[in-house]
């Protein structure tokens, strides 16, 4: 491990003194480890130091996504469990974060404040930790924060000062969460957000998509419970179909297949609804995955860059929103989008995001690192760098200055780093589900949105 290390620090440095994409260095041999380590560090150095928030995007000057807030939670859980750094500086961070978050002012102003009922909002300024903008107040975001707080609320459980802060603070801000005021009653669904300019967002969390887990949390709440009548709804509008040889319930970019996964194992545990189909929400997104990749496979006749070893869609960054012809063909090319095939959904543009296949790892691992071996070893440091992938790229998007050979982001985003980070380490040893086992609100939530079976039904109640 410490070879590891010495090997991957050096190398970042090369990266960082180097010019950007330098093709006369070379790269070392594609290591999986090495991703993950690369992704940790987004987390552990980009933040700020003071309020320790996770910026959305860099290099580029953003915002906080508190969404990558709380993937960057339970990547230094990883970073712990890999050596990369010490238990002790881990919680302290975490303590200094979670501390911050608690004081963050919430209230129903439109400025000057972080959040309302407990809920965060989807940005927040690096400095202030105040609301960005006008942008809303998440729940979705709220809930992908919460799963990254209680992770760290069941795996610190050391005796000490520093430890028991952490739990303390993590119950306190899921407690807080006030879920049932975001609940729609008459739609039987949770809003996806609010304005204080204007209320309640129109959209609803209903479907197969990335917030299994944020209707799960919100179920078990002590405080603010949502009623269980809710799972019923989010199942009711599935999307059940079969999609290039693969039927599952479909949904089209690859992350929503993946978010609520890196927090819960869902081998072996069954819903009603997946119970009628004799399958589970893993072999789920494992179908969805494969699905992905043969549409890819197919497609190669109008994005030729796309192979068996050249692709996965989920929303990225892109080039821009323009229309360009290649061969004949007009394509839309975009800016930030969300990608995805199914069979009732279609959004492609040549563009590729490698956290698309590696979110994907633990479900189909051999295409997935077949995947990110691929794109290493094709295109080298304009996709690769010192926090490993960059968010996407597009060798069609020739136009403009720096793009002679295709479009590649400048960006790395947090909420792809994080997927890296969680899902290679459950692959490996399912660390992050086998803490979150352990956390009494995910289980009451599983429970009460009707799962059993699997290593549910060993947990006492």
């Amino acid at each position: 491990m410490h070879k590891f290390l010495i090997l991957s620090f050096l190398f970042v440095l090369i990266s960082c003194v180097n010019k950007q994409g330098d093709k006369r260095e070379t790269l070392p041999p594609f290591s999986l480890k090495d991703v993950q380590y690369r992704s940790f560090l987004y987390f552990r150095e980009t933040a700020d130091s003071a309020t320790t928030l996770i910026p959305d995007r860099w290099p580029t000057p953003s915002f906080s996504s508190i969404a990558a807030q709380g993937f960057g939670y339970a990547a230094w859980i990883v970073g712990i469990e890999n050596g990369w750094v010490r238990r002790e500086e881990a919680a302290t961070w975490v303590l200094k974060s979670l501390r911050f978050l608690r004081n963050l002012p919430q209230g129903p102003e439109e400025q000057g404040m972080a959040g309302y009922k407990g809920f965060f909002y989807h940005f927040l300024d690096m400095k202030t930790g105040r609301r960005f903008q006008q942008v809303e107040l998440s729940s979705i975001d709220t809930g992908l924060l919460m799963a990254g707080i209680l992770t760290c609320m069941t795996y610190f459980d050391t005796d000490n000062a520093t430890e028991a802060e952490i739990r303390q603070l993590a119950n306190e801000l899921y407690r807080r969460v006030e879920w049932d005021w975001m609940y729609d009653r008459e739609k039987q669904a949770l809003s996806m957000g609010w304005h204080p300019e204007k209320g309640f967002i129109p959209a609803w969390w209903t479907g197969y998509n990335e917030a299994m887990i944020l209707n799960i949390m919100a179920m078990a709440s002590p405080t603010h419970p949502i009623p269980t009548e809710a799972w019923q709804s989010w199942v009711e509008p599935y999307h059940w179909a079969h999609f290039k040889g693969f039927p599952h319930v479909n949904f089209g970019p690859l992350f929503g297949h993946q978010y609520s996964h890196m927090f819960i194992d869902f081998r072996g545990i069954q819903d009603d609804y997946m119970r009628s189909k004799e399958m589970d929400y893993f072999e789920n997104s494992r179908r969805a995955t494969l699905a992905n990749r043969a549409y890819c496979l197919e497609a190669n006749a109008i994005f030729p860059h796309y192979n068996d070893s050249v692709w996965g869609l989920t929303a990225c960054d892109g080039p821009k929103d323009t229309l360009i012809h290649v061969e004949g063909h007009p394509i839309h090319i975009m800016g930030y989008s969300a990608r995805g095939a199914a069979a009732n959904y279609l959004v492609d543009d040549g563009t590729i995001a490698p956290t698309a296949a590696g979110g994907s790892i633990p479900f189909a691992p051999q295409q997935c690192i077949q995947a990110l071996r691929g794109i290493y070893n094709r295109y080298g440091h304009q996709i690769y760098g010192p926090y490993g992938f960059k968010d996407a790229f597009n060798p069609l998007f020739k136009w403009g200055t720096g793009n002679e050979e295709g479009w590649f982001d400048v960006d790395y985003l947090g909420i792809d780093q994080g997927p890296f980070v969680l899902q290679i380490q459950n692959y490996e040893n399912g660390l992050i589900w086998n803490i979150l086992k352990k956390n009494p609100f995910i289980v009451e939530g599983l429970r009460k949105a009707g799962f059993a079976g699997g290593w549910l039904a060993e947990v006492k109640p």
